[in-house]
């Protein structure tokens, strides 16, 4: 579990803000990349069909396609 120590300001036009340590900013980053990853991998296998090639023939289909 992560533990965050937030500050709570107020900026002049009085809009509530809140300021966290840098360091507990970038772990916050890697975890919402983490997820992200975690959603687009389970989106990529409801769309699996369970087709599979070879990459060597991926390799000549990509270059037949762009030559």
């Amino acid at each position: 579990m992560l533990t965050v120590h937030p500050q709570y300001i107020t900026d002049t036009a009085g809009k509530k803000m809140v300021m966290i340590p840098e360091s507990e900013f970038n772990t916050i980053m890697e975890e919402l990349e983490a997820l992200d990853d975690v959603r687009l991998f389970d989106e990529a296998k409801k769309e699996d069909d369970g087709e599979r090639i070879l990459f060597s023939d991926y390799l000549k289909e990509r270059k037949a396609k762009n030559s």
